[in-house]
């Protein structure tokens, strides 16, 4: 954008060399182009400045962004492969009210009592050999 102020700072220069001044009706047009020209030239250097500034920021919000979409997403995406891996969990039905319930497979223990969380009552019979006494 320095291009277009430099033109202008030439025309500017060009008209003074040539002595245009106000007071012709052509001088004054021209003048009051070359003023217009300098303006224009300004705004369109804090445009640019502004758009920069913002596509920096969008740059920033996209990453932290990415970072937000990685964090929430990539955990989902290893639930998912966690629940296509049937062998990690162990599954058993009520024999009350039919509800089906999952244990890990890795921390299930058969000689602790299970409770069904739908009905509250023991998911295995416990009745065994220590009932005969």
């Amino acid at each position: 954008m320095s291009n277009l102020s430099d033109r202008v700072a030439y025309l500017k220069g060009l008209a003074e060399g040539m002595e245009i001044g106000e007071d012709s009706k052509l001088g004054k047009l021209v003048l009051a182009i070359i003023e217009a020209l300098g303006e224009t030239a300004e705004v369109i250097q804090q445009l640019a400045e502004d758009h920069e500034e913002l596509d920096e920021y969008v740059e920033s919000i996209d990453d932290d962004l990415a970072e937000i979409e990685e964090a929430l997403f990539d955990d989902d995406d290893d639930e998912y492969d966690d629940d296509e891996e049937d062998d990690d969990l162990i599954e058993c039905e009520c024999p009350h009210c039919n509800n089906t319930i999952y244990f890990d497979a890795e921390s299930f223990d058969l000689a602790e009592e299970h409770i069904c969380p739908n009905c509250k009552k023991p998911l295995f019979d416990e009745t065994g050999e220590d009932n005969d006494e």
